[in-house]
């Protein structure tokens, strides 16, 4: 028997006498101001096998008021827990019904409906009971919305919108992007009709913002990582009263990072938070947080033991494969590199030919040994207007890399690029060696620095799909961040976002065309051999779960709902890529919609897990990742370059100036141990978890290899990043840890 309840502001009725007490308990969240249901809440039950002939529904209980009830103490706030009493016809006595509900509830004053909510038995469409099938209907319309209008807080209305500037949604023409969640219009429509979209002030669907908690928590880390770091930083830099790299470091490191502090918050910081959060309580919470709670931010993990780590060329190579973005290196097949336009890389087998230990360019790359970073192509069409800017000074860059006997990679070469003068598409190309004393050597650390300018962008605006609004601005991009985002999205295949493609489509590995077993060309490669343990547990999770429903290829080709959704995520989602024939799986196969299924969890946990969670060991260190150089590398003779050799610390200087919250739910976890009653499913679920487990040993064993020399590398930074964490329930573990894979995309 299906029973949803239903919010009900109608006054109580008398049950007949011929129907039974069912006893049942309902839990509120409270948080301060904002779970109080009000004294006329009522609930009722509807079934699902009897119909009421004048609804087309099931029929309903009498009604049982809201009211009473223990409150308690709970991890985050309280709970408030009440015992409701319903009167009801129903066959089934005796059994228990759980509704994993989990969902904000608005008053009736606002939303001018009742709120449903369907107890934790799954039915595919087909399946429902006739009784619940308008019920569901009605559902499905409140959370598709009408597409007109502006969005209130307390609508769940999820629609598509243009993926403009958030912080300025008038500024940017239409562009090939995916669609976003509208904060207004239909899909493709006008801009929001919001008068203000400052930082907080978008429409997110309840469910779907973060908790009271969680948001106080960010709130508070942002306020805090900008006292800080960016005011002591920037007074600092602006006041000049650092005079080498060294001074630099070792203030650094004495004030920001060695010990618990409390700044003084700044003032405007404070007042422009309090124009931003969505309401007054909050700011006061975050004020109280800010102010009671030290600052606790940790040296950061590339500097933390071995200090001079991330200047060497060893972790510069290392973190190409274990870093912060980990997803764009490719193996090189062919030699020299060519452009999208024909051009020939200025990089020549002399170059490099010496490095190979022993081997010629052609050996090199028969033997899979020859790959490359490149930030050339996508770079080069904008840089005239990049470099336009003030303060940037951006190339466009080819680093090419060999993989030695040890397993490790080691720099061959870097070619940094600039267009050249006119308007044609003719290119000025200075090739740079690795060189470690003199001049070369001070050349070769700027090079290297251009080149994380580089990735730190392409990091930010592509591998982590990040939204270019203000913050992204900052990047080397600047305000052309939108403009290259989209270039680079309208080659975007959803086919190659898995991560077996992934690194097939990049030559970082290849697949036994009788077995589809992938073999890594790079065996150390800590993202895709952890990342592979970690799809495959993914993958035999989801197509398991997809089996236990659905029983043939027909059953998936006959779902409307799923037919329906997929549709929408290709023509409205991604409306721009919708004619691209190679760009989506069809949804008519298990087989299919488990790979597609499997691709979104990847894309949504590990993937962005991989990312995101390392920005503070690898980039709260600025210098290891800067994302802006303010100087080309000088030129032989110019008064430039006698800068470098006079002082090359404080040239670099001048050239280059992740958080888990409490509530975090990792990849087989689930918020409640209720959330379905199918012990199949269950079951499913605690072999995905188990093999989590089994995961988790294994990337624990990696690291402790220590033949595995791309783990750790020189700065001594164990592959966590993919380590699924879990263990960690309820985010006992928060803060800083640099491990664990969140359900979704987190921050």
């Amino acid at each position: 028997m299906q029973m949803p309840f239903c919010w009900d502001r109608r006054s109580p009725a008398h049950a007949p006498e011929n129907h039974i007490a069912i006893s049942g308990t309902v839990v509120v969240s409270c948080h301060l101001g904002l779970s109080s249901p009000g004294k006329t809440t009522t609930l009722r039950l509807f079934s699902s096998t009897q119909m009421d002939p004048n609804t087309g529904k099931g029929k309903l209980s009498a009604e049982a008021p809201l009211k009473g009830g223990k409150k308690t103490k709970a991890k985050q706030g309280a709970v408030k827990t009440s015992t409701m009493t319903y009167q009801m016809d129903m066959p089934e006595a005796g059994r228990s019904i759980h509704f994993d509900c989990n969902s904000w509830v608005y008053p009736y004053k606002k939303t001018n409906a009742d709120r449903v909510f369907f107890i934790n038995t799954s039915y595919l469409p087909d399946k429902t009971p006739e009784a619940l099938r308008l019920l569901r209907d009605e559902e499905l319309r409140s959370l598709r919305g009408s597409g007109r209008g502006e969005r209130k807080d307390w609508e769940r209305v999820y629609d598509y919108d243009d993926y403009n500037d958030l912080g300025n949604p008038d500024k940017e023409s239409r562009r090939t992007t995916p669609a976003r969640c509208s904060a207004a219009s239909p899909p493709y429509g006008v801009t929001e009709t919001r008068k203000h979209m400052i930082n907080l002030d978008f429409y997110i669907p309840p469910d779907e913002r973060f908790s009271p908690t969680k948001l106080a928590e960010v709130l508070t880390l942002a306020v805090q990582a900008v006292t800080h770091f960016v005011l002591p930083e920037s007074k600092a830099q602006f006041h000049g009263n650092i005079n080498s790299f060294r001074s630099w470091f070792e203030q650094l490191k004495g004030d920001l990072y060695r010990k618990p502090q409390q700044p003084v918050v700044d003032g405007q910081v404070m007042d422009k938070l309090k124009t931003s959060v969505p309401s007054h309580k909050t700011y006061k919470q975050v004020s109280k947080m800010v102010k009671e709670t030290p600052v606790k931010f940790p040296i950061p993990q590339v500097i933390e033991h071995e200090p001079e780590a991330w200047r060497t060329d060893e972790e510069f190579a290392r973190e190409m494969l274990a870093g912060l973005n980990p997803v764009v290196i490719r193996r090189r097949e062919v030699f020299p590199p060519v452009s999208r336009g024909g051009k020939e890389s200025s990089i020549t087998a002399a170059h490099i030919e010496r490095q190979l230990q022993g081997r010629t360019v052609q050996k090199a790359l028969e033997e899979k040994r020859l790959y490359i970073l490149d930030h050339h192509d996508y770079v080069m069409p904008y840089l005239r207007r990049i470099n336009t800017q003030e303060g940037v000074c951006v190339y466009a860059s080819r680093t090419l890399l060999f993989l030695k006997d040890d397993g490790t990679l080691k720099p061959l070469v870097i070619e940094l690029s600039l267009p050249s003068d006119g308007a044609g598409d003719g290119e000025i190309s200075r090739v740079f060696l690795p060189a470690s004393q003199g001049t070369d050597g001070h050349l070769w650390w700027l090079a290297k620095a251009h080149v994380s300018v580089n990735d730190s962008g392409y990091h930010q605006l592509i591998s982590h799909w990040r939204h270019p609004g203000e913050d992204h601005v900052r990047m080397s991009p600047g305000k052309y961040a939108m403009e290259m985002s989209s270039a680079i999205y309208s080659e975007w295949r959803f086919t190659d976002q898995s991560l077996p493609n992934d690194l097939v489509k990049r030559g970082m590995a290849s697949k036994d065309p009788r077995t589809t077993t992938l073999h890594l060309h790079v065996e150390d490669y800590p993202y895709a051999v952890d990342g592979m343990d970690v799809w495959r547990a993914i993958d035999g999770w989801v197509r398991s779960y997809c089996a236990h429903f659905y029983h043939s290829d027909a059953a998936v080709a006959a779902d409307a709902e799923l037919q329906a959704w997929w549709h929408d995520v290709r023509t409205v989602g991604h409306g721009d890529r919708q004619r691209d024939p190679v760009c989506w799986l069809e949804l008519d196969t298990v087989a299919n919609l488990a790979e597609s299924l499997s691709t979104l969890i990847w894309i949504a946990s590990a993937l962005h897990a991989a990312v995101n969670f390392g920005q503070y060991g690898y980039a709260g260190f600025m210098p290891n990742r800067p994302t802006r150089c303010r100087r080309f590398l000088p030129l032989p003779g110019s008064p430039e370059m006698a800068q470098l050799e006079a002082d090359p610390d404080r040239f670099f200087l001048d050239t280059v100036l992740s958080n888990h919250t409490s509530d975090e739910l990792y990849l087989g976890q689930r918020a409640t141990a209720a959330w379905t009653d199918d012990g199949e499913v269950l079951q499913l679920l605690d072999r995905f978890r188990e093999e989590h487990r089994r995961v988790e040993k294994r990337v624990t064993e990696r690291n402790r290899d220590l033949r595995l020399k791309n783990r750790k590398g020189p700065a001594k930074v164990p592959y966590t990043l993919l380590f699924p964490d879990v263990g960690n329930v309820g985010g006992k573990e928060k803060g800083i840890t640099g491990k664990g894979i969140p359900n979704s995309v987190s921050i």
